[in-house]
């Protein structure tokens, strides 16, 4: 019994590890513009600008630098100074309704359009809870966010 015991205990176990292993690593730009290369060298091909606090899924990270992918699937090597642990997200639909609580019937706190980058502040149950640049509060459903 206890060696059966055992193994239930291993896998689940290793369950756990490969649930946390596919946790996403989400970071944003810490300066004003990043430049984004196509290998991890400030010689390499120069691809495309990020804007600060613009949000980032990290990849994969090696001395110095970080491979990050943005909200269109592209993706790049960014040098690990020009990233914060500050989490952010990213508005991918039109007229994303922030409520005053994690729910439809909530009165509205405010919309955010298309685009937007609003600061994350906490996940809960299909919804983000999130801070617009005007300071305003509110919940928007993960579906409408990227970055999450």
């Amino acid at each position: 019994m206890s060696r059966a015991l055992l193994k239930s205990g291993f896998l689940a176990g290793l369950l756990l590890w490969s649930v946390a292993a596919l946790a996403l690593d989400f970071r944003s730009v810490a300066d004003s513009a990043a430049i984004l290369y196509d290998a991890p060298s400030t010689k390499a091909q120069k691809l495309f600008l990020l804007s600060r606090d613009y949000p980032v899924e990290v990849v994969v990270k090696i001395e110095g630098w970080t491979r990050v992918r943005d909200d269109t699937g592209e993706f790049g090597w960014i040098e690990n100074r020009q990233l914060s642990e500050r989490r952010t997200v990213l508005v991918k639909s039109s007229g994303a309704e922030a409520r005053q609580a994690a729910s439809d019937a909530a009165a509205l706190a405010f919309t955010a359009e298309k685009g937007v980058v609003l600061e994350f502040l906490q996940l809960t149950a299909g919804w983000v809870k999130v801070r617009h640049p005007d300071g305003a509060i509110g919940f928007i459903k993960v579906n409408q966010l990227w970055g999450v």
